[in-house]
């Protein structure tokens, strides 16, 4: 499956100067719940293919909630008025195809649900005894940053929730700094940060602790080892996750 993106105000607004149409990798995560009335979803195969001594991390499908204009929220902090337990994501991007050498310039776009599992600009029903809520109209929990000299963006957001028949996680888009795609994925969380955030953050009590692990998950099952995260911190001091993500560039 291809989906054909125009990031010409992106670019614009990053002062970056090509445009490239942009080809999205599916993948194996169906996402089925939460449902939503306009979002779509697809099912594949993940890969990962190796250069060298590195190894392309996983693709994954774009779930049924991608962003609908990454180029609107350039922004590191992409709370937006969500609350929850801090969270920083530090994420660095290198080359297979370099040796995995950092990857300066490169756009990250990432998205994920809120504490009880809505994502916004969609309407949401992420199941367990919640209602479809319809954040059509709010942009919370999303942003853009591109690779800075050491490879790395940073974003200021909140832990996410987690919604039925998935683990929680964080879903990220790469593009090179010429606007190409080069890979959709995700981020898993430790089980053991989850737990003491769904069981002790005022926020998060209420919905509980995920109904499906890691090694359930229809994404991570079969590629935790490259798909999931360091979390270091605590409820009351805030989180910090780093990760690398690997592509083609």
């Amino acid at each position: 499956m291809e989906r054909k993106h125009f990031l010409k105000n992106s670019l614009a607004a990053l002062g970056l100067a090509a445009i490239a149409p942009l080809a999205n990798s599916c993948g194996k995560d169906s996402d089925a719940t939460p449902t939503t009335t306009t979002g779509t979803d697809t099912t594949g195969t993940s890969t990962g293919t190796t250069s060298g001594d590195c190894t392309v991390t996983d693709t994954e499908t774009e779930g049924p909630y991608p962003t609908k204009s990454p180029s609107s929220y350039v922004r590191s902090d992409i709370t937006d008025g969500q609350t929850g337990v801090a969270l920083t994501v530090k994420i660095t991007i290198r080359n297979v195809n370099n040796s995995c050498a950092i990857l300066a310039g490169a756009l990250v776009d990432i998205w994920h649900c809120n504490v009880t599992g809505y994502y916004s600009e969609y309407t949401v029903n992420p199941g367990g005894g919640y209602s479809s809520i319809n954040y059509t109209s709010a942009h919370f929990l999303r942003g853009r940053q591109v690779t800075d000299s050491n490879g790395l963006v940073t974003f200021t957001s909140i832990f996410p929730g987690w919604y039925a028949s998935r683990a929680p996680h964080i879903h990220a888009h790469i593009y090179n700094s010429s606007g190409t795609s080069l890979l959709v994925t995700q981020i898993a969380f430790p089980t053991d940060v989850c737990n003491t955030v769904y069981t002790t953050a005022t926020d998060y009590i209420a919905h509980g602790t995920q109904d499906t692990s890691n090694s359930a998950d229809s994404v991570f099952k079969d590629s935790l080892d490259n798909e999931l995260a360091t979390v270091t911190g605590s409820v009351s001091g805030g989180y910090t996750l780093t990760h690398t993500i690997y592509v083609k560039a």
